[in-house]
C-alpha cells in the first residue's frame, strides 16, 4: 500500500507519523521482529504506510508492500461477519442452541468445579448457543488454555491446523469434549470462532472457503486473501519466527516447507486460518468503517454492523474472568461480535476511544477500526507468540500521537 494524501490535510502530522517508522525499525534492527509493516487511514485515504525489515530473514527477502501473511485470528472478525449475512436473511437466531445446526453439541457436558481431571464432568444447565460462540463464552478454549482438559484436546488434536481433517470432522470431534464452564458464565478465548465457521458451512450448504469468497472476498476485492498459499505467490509468503532465549528469532515455517502449500488444507480454520496481505484486510476493515458499505454496494446493513461492534459483555472482560489477554489488559474493554470492542481507555491504560473494534492473531499482528476518529490502523509481522513483546499497546500510543486535530 501507498499513502494517497498529505497526512496534514486529515489531521495528522508527517514528522509524528515517522515515530512509527522508527519503532519498527528499533525492532527489526535489534533482531526482534523479522520485518514489520504499518498502515493508518482515515476518512478512507491512507495517511501512513510503511515497512521495513525482512520477510525471510535467512534468505534475506525485504518485506514488501504486498508479502503475504499468516493473520491467524485476524480471520476471527471476518468468519463472524459471514455469519451474520446469514443472520441478516433470518436463518438463526442469535440465542439458537448450537445443536439445532451441529447435532455434535447434544448433551454437551461441563468440567464441576474445581474438576481435577477431564472425566470429573456433569450435564450443561445451558446449551451452547451461536451468540456464546460469536463471543467466546461458550466454555470452549485454545490449547494454551486448559487447565484438565489438555490431555483430551491433545488427544483429538484440537488445534484445528490446516491438515487435521475437514472442519466438519474437526468439529465434531470437538463436540465430545467436555466444556471449560457453563456457558454464558464467563469469556474464555477459544476454538469457539472454529464452530462459527462450522455454523457458516451448515446454513450455508456451502464451504466456508466458497462462502467466505462469494460473500466477502470478492466483493471487497480481497484477491490476495485465502486458506492456502497458491504456488503463483509463494515467493510473497513470509517466513515466521519465535523468539529464542536471547530474544533471536528462530524459524518456524518459511514459504518452501508450509502447511499451507495449495492443494494440501483439508480444513478451513474460521478461527485462525486466513492468509492475506495489508492492502486486503485494509479492505475489510475499511467495511466495517463503512459501517457495511463497499462502492455502492452494501454487505452489511449498517445497524448489523453497529449491533457487532457494540459490547456484547455485561461489564468489561476483566469482570468476566479474562484481565488480560496476550499482552493487553482487559479492563476497561468488551467483546462484541468477533472482535474487541474499547469501553474505557484510562481503565484499560491504552490510548484509544469508546467502540473502537479490532482484534489481532497469534504472529503479533493487529487491526483496529476507530469510528470516532474515522480511523483503521493496521500493524503485521510475523512473530509467535504474539504475547512477547507490547507491541499492540505501543502502536495505540504512535498512532494516536500523531494526530493533531
Amino acid at each position: 500500500m501507498e499513502k494517497t494524501c498529505v497526512p496534514e490535510a486529515l489531521g495528522f502530522s508527517s514528522s509524528r507519523l515517522e515515530n512509527i517508522t522508527d519503532w519498527m525499525k528499533r525492532y527489526v534492527d535489534a533482531g526482534n521482529l523479522p520485518g514489520a509493516q504499518t498502515v493508518i487511514a482515515r476518512g478512507g485515504e491512507v495517511v501512513y504506510a510503511n515497512q521495513y525489515g525482512m520477510r525471510d530473514v535467512e534468505k534475506k527477502v525485504p518485506w514488501s508492500a504486498d508479502t503475504i501473511a499468516r493473520f491467524y485470528s485476524m480471520t476471527k472478525p471476518i468468519t463472524s461477519f459471514a455469519l451474520l449475512t446469514l443472520y441478516e436473511k433470518g436463518l438463526f437466531h442469535l440465542d439458537d442452541p448450537v445443536e439445532e445446526f451441529i447435532p455434535a453439541f447434544q448433551d454437551m457436558r461441563v468440567l464441576r468445579k474445581n474438576a481435577q481431571n477431564a472425566e470429573d464432568t456433569e450435564p450443561c444447565q445451558v446449551k451452547p448457543t451461536v451468540h456464546h460462540m460469536l463471543t467466546h463464552c461458550s466454555g470452549l478454549t485454545y490449547d494454551f488454555n486448559l487447565g484438565v482438559l489438555e490431555e483430551v484436546y491433545a488427544a483429538e488434536k484440537m488445534d484445528f491446523g490446516p491438515r487435521r481433517g475437514t472442519l466438519e470432522e474437526q468439529i465434531n470431534r470437538l463436540g465430545n469434549l467436555p466444556l471449560k464452564f457453563e456457558p454464558g458464565s464467563r469469556w474464555n478465548y477459544g476454538v469457539s470462532t472454529d464452530v462459527v465457521g462450522r455454523l457458516v458451512e451448515v446454513i450455508s450448504g456451502k464451504p466456508l472457503d466458497q462462502y467466505l469468497q462469494e460473500t466477502l472476498l470478492d466483493p471487497l476485492g480481497m484477491t490476495d486473501t485465502s486458506f492456502d498459499i497458491p504456488d503463483s505467490k509463494r515467493d510473497r509468503f513470509a517466513a515466521s519466527y519465535t523468539p529464542n532465549a536471547d530474544k533471536s528469532l528462530k524459524l518456524v515455517e518459511n514459504a518452501e516447507k508450509t502447511a499451507y502449500a495449495e492443494g494440501t488444507v483439508q480444513g478451513f480454520s474460521g478461527g485462525g486460518g486466513l492468509l492475506s496481505t495489508a492492502s486486503d484486510y485494509m479492505k475489510f476493515a475499511e467495511m466495517l468503517r463503512l459501517r457495511g458499505r463497499v462502492g455502492n454496494e452494501q454487505l452489511l446493513g449498517t445497524r448489523t454492523v453497529d449491533f457487532a461492534m457494540q459490547n456484547h459483555m455485561p461489564g468489561d472482560l476483566a469482570s468476566m474472568g479474562q484481565p488480560v489477554f496476550s499482552e493487553v489488559s482487559f479492563a476497561g474493554v468488551g467483546f462484541g461480535l468477533g472482535g474487541w470492542v474499547m469501553l474505557d481507555p484510562p481503565k484499560a491504560q491504552m490510548m484509544g476511544n469508546p467502540g473502537d473494534f479490532g482484534w489481532g492473531g497469534m504472529a503479533s499482528t493487529v487491526f483496529w477500526v476507530d469510528p470516532l476518529e474515522d480511523m483503521v490502523v493496521l500493524f503485521l509481522t510475523q512473530l509467535i507468540p504474539s504475547s512477547f513483546y507490547p507491541l499492540r499497546k505501543e502502536l495505540r500510543a504512535l498512532a494516536h500521537q500523531a494526530i493533531i486535530d
